[in-house]
């Protein structure tokens, strides 16, 4: 499993694993129970590999932000996501401590970390983007 094959998906809650394209959307199935369900094409639907985290310089790829909570709890999964708001802001600013405070907001955070112990309780222990293709010049 891929970081690029997982899914968020507006309105539902979890992540999904793409599993094939279906004639009225995308059919997901739920890394917390297994089910799968069509997912309609007008539903916004985003990859992993598309998101990024506001920082004080560039934003950093979801994939750098989840390989820095894994190398920061050994592989383990973090704090849980209902934790008191203090801790998840010092958990967070400790492993991220470049996040943009006034564009990361507390719920992002809890996000973030609910969707790391979810792909680490599924067993995902490598974090990569995927490698762009190499441009040939003409």
């Amino acid at each position: 499993m891929e970081l690029k094959e997982i899914l968020a998906v507006s309105g539902y809650p979890g992540l999904y694993k793409f599993v094939a394209q279906s004639t009225r959307g995308v059919i997901v199935e739920s890394l917390a129970d297994g089910k799968r369900m069509n997912v309609p094409s007008n539903a916004r639907v985003s990859s992993m590999t598309d998101i990024a985290v506001f920082t004080d310089g560039e934003d950093k790829p979801l994939a750098d932000v989840f390989t820095a909570f894994y190398t920061h709890n050994d592989g383990k999964s973090t704090i849980g996501h209902k934790e008191p708001s203090a801790t998840i802001e010092a958990t967070f600013g400790a492993i991220v401590p470049d996040y943009d405070p006034d564009r990361v907001h507390l719920s992002d955070m809890k996000k973030i970390i609910q969707w790391y112990n979810t792909l680490v309780t599924a067993g995902m222990t490598e974090f990569k983007l995927p490698e762009e293709p190499e441009k040939q010049e003409s």
